[in-house]
């Protein structure tokens, strides 16, 4: 049983296609089908299937890439028993991350990490939540975040570990009618105007909940991806925002001054969490990270709560 075939039937079912195996593997379309093929003599059975314009695994095919799973989980095993016999964690671990997590995890994240043997390889990225899961085929650890779940929608069958719990609370500016209040309620925002995410985004969850529970439309006049520039518009006009409490600081880009206000009545906070493969995070050096980020997410959360 060559384990390369295994690994490439895992890599066609985690990626969905073949186009898409290609490109992570660095090689032609033709060349994977080719490798399909010669997996397919070497099993002596139908391991891939059309389906539309492109092949889908079999029941077979998707029994030999739960044993890619498998296998690839062993071979981490076997690497972090020879690390922990070496006495040291060693290697890149490569991360992609929310930049609004990003932010008051990977300051000290790599602080900590930089007297080690781990080289942490970042980057940012900010997507839909069921679209995080589809990283971690790529990387070691995926910090995502979700309203609803620790577990992201779209993680079934990885790895995941809680790293923080951050309130989402109302931004507005600080001549705003509604900034004099400690707090806000859904009833007290139905007449703003709102800067949103994009749909499918988890803090457009909670412009969702204040709709359905006071059973008016909310008027979004803008939906944005990057905080920073949220914040700026909100500064500077009447619109309020959805924005997560660790990060956003009281002046904006453009100096013009932020306040944020607790949304009572909704369960409006976020779960952070790290999402990986099951044979990544065998790895030392990962496991070594994913506790660094751990403490300083929940270092953070402690902060927070007891400045409130």
């Amino acid at each position: 049983m060559d384990v390369r075939h295994l690994e490439l039937l895992r890599e066609l079912a985690e990626r969905g296609s073949v186009t898409a195996v290609a490109q992570a593997t660095y090689r032609t379309p033709s060349a994977v089908s080719q490798q399909l093929k010669t997996a397919q003599r070497e099993f002596g059975a139908e391991l891939v299937e059309p389906s539309g314009r492109g092949l889908r695994l079999t029941e077979a095919g998707r029994v030999l890439a739960e044993g890619g799973a498998t296998v690839a989980t062993a071979v981490e095993q076997a690497r972090a028993r020879w690390d922990a016999f070496r006495g040291e964690p060693t290697g890149t671990v490569a991360v992609a991350a929310l930049p609004s997590a990003a932010t008051f995890l990977f300051p000290e994240v790599l602080r900590e990490l930089a007297d080690t043997a781990i080289t942490l390889r970042c980057s940012d990225v900010d997507l839909a939540e069921v679209e995080f899961a589809d990283l971690a085929a790529d990387h070691d650890i995926v910090v995502a975040h979700s309203l609803t779940s620790v577990r992201p929608a779209g993680a079934e069958g990885l790895a995941v570990a809680p790293l923080a719990r951050e309130p989402l609370d109302i931004a507005m500016a600080a001549d705003h009618p509604l900034a004099s209040r400690t707090s806000v309620s859904p009833g007290d925002l139905v007449d703003c105007a709102w800067i949103g995410v994009p749909e499918g985004y988890p803090f457009d969850t909670v412009l969702r909940m204040i709709a359905q529970v006071t059973g008016r439309e909310l008027r979004v006049v803008q939906r944005l991806v990057d905080n920073r520039l949220i914040e700026a518009l909100v500064a500077s006009g009447d619109q309020v925002a959805v924005l997560p409490r660790f990060t956003t600081p009281a002046a904006a880009p453009d100096g013009g001054a932020l306040v944020l206000r607790e949304l009572t009545g909704l369960p409006s906070a976020r779960h952070v969490s790290a999402v990986l493969r099951p044979d990544k995070a065998e790895r030392l050096a990962v496991q070594r990270v994913l506790r660094s980020f751990e403490r300083v997410g929940a270092e953070v959360e402690r902060r927070f709560r007891h400045r409130a």
